[in-house]
């Protein structure tokens, strides 16, 4: 069972109109990197100069990388990674 990727509505177009990718990688930044490999658009939308814009939240099975290891957070098989844009407004 490979690492999950859930690709929220606003970039499903860079990602092929698909909800979840499957991504192979022993961290969160592999698996992203693999992601990008796969569907290149979405670099640009997640990065900004090698560094995760900081609208985009990311959790692993549920926590958030930031009260982890961040983009060194380990991943296996199995694990489902949500990319989460940030929600601002008034």
């Amino acid at each position: 069972m490979p690492i999950k990727v859930q690709v929220p509505t606003p970039m499903r177009e860079q990602a092929g109109g698909n909800a979840e990718v499957a991504v192979a990688g022993a961290t969160v930044k592999a698996a992203l990197d693999d992601l990008i490999r796969q569907y290149p658009a979405l670099g640009p939308k997640l990065f900004d100069n090698g560094r995760l814009r900081p609208y985009v939240n990311v959790f692993v099975n549920d926590e958030d990388v930031r009260y982890l290891d961040e983009m060194d957070t380990k991943v296996t098989d199995g694990v489902i990674v949500a990319l989460i844009p940030a929600v601002a407004g008034g």
